[in-house]
């Protein structure tokens, strides 16, 4: 009962942290950015933090330990998992979607695409991440998929998902890192080396998605917070395949 309760109070903290992480991002560049359109200006880059953020960051992180929650392991897996894929997807359309801000405002701007450390892992990620998805799908929801397929993917798959998480902590940093710089160049706009208001906003933004994944990867590492293998319906139902 007390693990139970440590893990809830735990997962608690984590969707607090993301919630924050997406009111954080959303407000930074309501109020400092100029607000959010979708006209090749600097207004539509504002989508591409937010969607980055709340789909690359927020849902993946959420969707990752879904699988944890005590309360689910009584119940049939077959739709958690469909939530856990539907919560993937939706992070990976947000993804592109935040890269298809990005990109059209570079074009109408006349700016460099695929320059900075910051758009190299960014890229990375969301590649990345697309692979995962894709080849997840492939092995845990096709039914025709067979058993040696599926148990080897899946430590491959547990690995490479804490990858994805990892490549997206460090892109999310390094994109607020770099905007900040370009913003608060002392010229324009106060020095960032100053630390305006903006900057202590946008750098507690960094420290929140930092905390998020803290709390994320301290559930998944925890042992005993692993979906246990006796309510694991697959196998049997996978046998009866292998068989026929």
């Amino acid at each position: 009962m007390a693990a139970s309760s440590f893990f809830y109070a735990t997962f608690g903290l984590c969707v607090c942290l993301g919630i924050m992480c997406v009111v954080f991002v959303s407000a930074w560049n309501s109020r400092w950015r100029g607000g959010f359109a979708w006209d090749g200006t600097e207004s539509q880059f504002n989508w591409h933090p937010v969607l980055m953020v709340t789909g690359l960051l927020v849902l993946y992180g959420l969707a990752a330990v879904l699988y944890r929650i005590p309360c689910t392991w009584s119940q049939r897996k077959q739709p958690w998992k469909l939530l856990h894929a539907g919560l993937m997807l939706a992070a990976l359309l947000l993804s592109i979607g935040g890269l298809t801000a990005v990109f059209e405002v570079h074009r109408s701007l006349h700016i460099p695409d695929m320059y900075s450390l910051h758009s190299w892992v960014g890229m990375c990620t969301v590649v990345t991440f697309a692979c995962q998805w894709l080849l997840s799908l492939a092995g845990f929801l096709f039914p025709c998929s067979p058993l040696w397929f599926r148990a080897g993917l899946k430590p491959f798959h547990v690995w490479m998902g804490k990858v994805v998480l990892m490549l997206v902590l460090a892109s999310c940093i390094s994109g607020i890192n770099e905007n900040l710089f370009f913003v608060l160049d002392g010229v324009s706009a106060e020095a960032y080396s100053s630390l305006p208001a903006e900057a202590q906003f946008a750098n507690t933004l960094g420290v929140l998605i930092v905390a998020f994944g803290v709390v994320v990867f301290g559930i998944l590492s925890k042992a005993d917070w692993q979906r246990p293998d006796t309510h694991n319906e697959e196998a049997p139902l996978l046998l009866r395949e292998e068989a026929i």
